[in-house]
């Protein structure tokens, strides 16, 4: 005789115990740091446990644990805490630096984002012309689909690629500084072209009341900072976050890109780096496995498991390998040194969480499908785990370039 059901609170912390615990035991026991640090370990848990694998292996069980009240309050969670690691990638943006060193910024960030962008929107346009519409969302245009893929494929993901450049000590060197002002113009760019893929032209009236509302209450809320102790800041920066991702929510540009705008608006500088660090690592700690849960119950193998892993092998190449030309060509134009600009290509083409959040809205406004979502999940994947392995043996060998300041 079975004893009685268990509720949704007893579910949902059924839950939180997997997700807290399975990565890590995965990561500590497997040893993977060099090859697959704890947050890989945590996305790739999430992706074993949806439908498409957990799922589909064990129905009953996943039926039974990830009830529709249960996902719902993980949802919850799982929002807040993207929106909070979006806004902490917008506020580290590193303008100031990149104004300094423009020119060569300018060159080595567009030549590092336009050529994956292009690999990625011909892969995209392929997928379209082989296979029709099946890979497209039912809302996109083919335009949209087109321009998304190729913004996939150009990310550079901030916040993880500090965390990697910590673990391999250079991210307070002048080399880590050059790949932040890099990464940080490349942001600014594709959080700016998403918003024109998301334009609603139903909702075209409420966005612009969106940017007049939001360019004077930035104006005015960086006003008040400056003129407050750095402890309240804090306090005011969390319904300032909250306030904006409604408002770009309400008007149809995703509460994730009022996130990053939320950040990006205010300066670096205002808040104690360690603090800011601290911030960021609790945030991953506590609150960024849920949304790895929550990312990974939404990935699909309806196309089929081959096709998706062909898919995802195409953007692989279409992402590392444009990044990689791209800098390539970036450093034959201002004359690195050999072997330099490989090894800023490789940190570059990181892809981490920035990559599953664009691909997460791409999917929230279907632009894409839900296969197309799970061979970008997959690729994110692939590029973060290339990382280490390919940059820290560089590094041995390149000390002069540890140093160079652009």
């Amino acid at each position: 005789m079975s004893g009685p059901a268990l509720t949704t609170v007893e579910l949902f912390l059924v839950a939180m115990a997997v997700i807290f615990a399975l990565p890590y035991a995965i990561w500590r026991l497997g040893r993977t740091d060099y090859w697959a640090p704890l947050v890989v370990v945590q996305i790739v848990t999430g992706i074993l446990l949806g439908p498409g694998l957990f799922g589909a292996a064990f129905p009953e069980a996943y039926a039974a644990v990830f009830k529709p009240a249960v996902v719902q309050s993980l949802n919850g969670l799982a929002w807040w805490a993207v929106s909070l690691f979006v806004f902490i990638a917008g506020l580290e943006l590193d303008l100031k630096s990149a104004w300094t060193h423009r020119t060569e910024s300018a060159i080595t960030a567009g030549c590092a984002l336009l050529m994956p962008l292009l690999f990625g929107a011909l892969l995209a346009a392929g997928l379209l012309a082989a296979t029709g519409t099946g890979w497209m969302g039912p809302k996109a245009e083919p335009w949209q689909f087109v321009a998304g893929i190729g913004m996939g494929c150009a990310v550079t993901a901030l916040p993880i690629l500090i965390l990697l450049m910590e673990k391999m000590e250079i991210l307070r060197q002048p080399l880590g500084q050059r790949i932040l002002r890099y990464a940080s113009l490349d942001d600014i760019l594709i959080w700016a072209v998403l918003a024109v893929i998301l334009l609603d032209w139903t909702r075209l009236g409420r966005q612009a009341v969106f940017v007049v509302v939001f360019t004077l209450a930035a104006w005015a809320f960086r006003r008040l900072l400056v003129r407050l102790p750095e402890r309240d800041r804090w306090f005011l920066v969390l319904p300032w976050l909250a306030l904006v991702s409604l408002g770009a929510d309400w008007c149809g540009l995703h509460y994730m890109v009022g996130a990053f705008l939320a950040g990006a608006v205010l300066e670096r500088d205002w808040f104690s780096l360690p603090q800011l660090d601290a911030l960021r690592a609790n945030v991953l700690l506590v609150m960024m496995p849920v949304f790895f849960l929550s990312t990974g119950l939404r990935t699909e193998w309806g196309v089929g498991g081959v096709a998706v892993f062909a898919v995802t092998a195409a953007l692989v190449l279409a992402s590392v390998g444009g990044k990689l030309l791209g800098v390539a060509l970036a450093g034959r134009l201002q004359g690195w040194a050999p072997g330099e600009a490989r090894t800023v290509g490789w940190l570059l083409q990181t892809k981490g969480l920035i990559e599953i959040i664009f691909a997460s809205i791409l999917l929230d406004r279907q632009i894409i499908s839900a296969d197309t979502f799970t061979a970008l999940l997959l690729m994110a994947v692939i590029s973060t785990m290339l990382t280490v392995p390919m940059v820290a043996p560089r590094l041995a060998r390149l000390q002069g370039v540890i140093g160079k300041s652009g």
